[in-house]
């Protein structure tokens, strides 16, 4: 295996906290009665079925190629899936304005070209179309947080958003890594592929600790209420 102990720990924690961050978006989405919300936590499951595709082909050394095809095929459904979502909320805030009455990867970018079963252009393509498609879902999210801000924490929001910084640096990093340290790919320069998977580890917490916080306050609330109907 290519990867370093230390290396390894940031990449098993960058996927466990995403996986942390939809069951917690789920529970959020309950407790708060919004079934929208809940779907949201949902259809952050792909992307995190994509992570592990990812450490399954570090695991094998970077040689199952076909890995990464999955990996990135997951991660397009994943995408696409939390556009969805998010539209879903969107048109929830919308219908109740109109009443009267009134948010990852997640990505992964994987070291270096790697080889595909698939074939290069087509992987590309993927990966691009997945890459629209997400930045969609930002835009969206930059949506839901100005017409609702109580919904979404501005922590989670920034978090999602933070991939960006992720995916740049890791971008430049595979070129540190294949021009100027003379590395094959990414994978095989430890210091800046652990340096810049530590960016998703960074991008995930925020995710987690965002919903965490707006579960406290929205627990907060429920009980506050209870109280007010048990005086009455």
């Amino acid at each position: 295996m290519l990867l370093s102990l230390p290396n390894w720990l940031i990449h098993i924690s960058s996927s466990l906290e995403w996986g942390i961050a939809a069951y917690l978006m789920f529970r959020y989405g309950r407790i708060i009665g919004r079934q929208d919300v809940s779907l949201l936590g949902l259809f952050m499951i792909p992307h995190w079925i994509g992570s592990w595709f990812v450490l399954a082909y570090h695991v094998s050394g970077d040689s199952i190629p076909i890995l990464l095809d999955l990996s990135e095929t997951v991660n397009l459904f994943g995408s696409s899936a939390l556009l969805y979502a998010s539209l879903g909320i969107l048109r929830v805030i919308n219908s109740r304005r109109a009443k009267g009455t009134i948010a990852a990867a997640g990505l992964i970018l994987v070291s270096g070209r790697p080889q595909s079963y698939m074939g290069e252009d087509i992987f590309d393509l993927i990966l691009q179309i997945s890459s629209v498609v997400y930045l969609a879902f930002l835009f969206t999210l930059l949506l839901i947080r100005k017409k609702d801000p109580g919904l979404l924490s501005g922590l989670t929001v920034a978090g999602f958003w933070f991939v960006l910084v992720f995916i740049g640096v890791t971008v430049f990093f595979m070129y540190l890594s294949a021009e100027i340290r003379s590395f094959p790919t990414l994978s095989h320069d430890d210091l800046l592929h652990g340096s810049a998977e530590s960016l998703l580890t960074i991008s995930n917490l925020m995710i987690v600790l965002g919903v965490h916080k707006q579960i406290r306050q929205a627990e907060k609330e429920r009980k506050d209420i209870d109280q007010e109907n048990s005086g009455v």
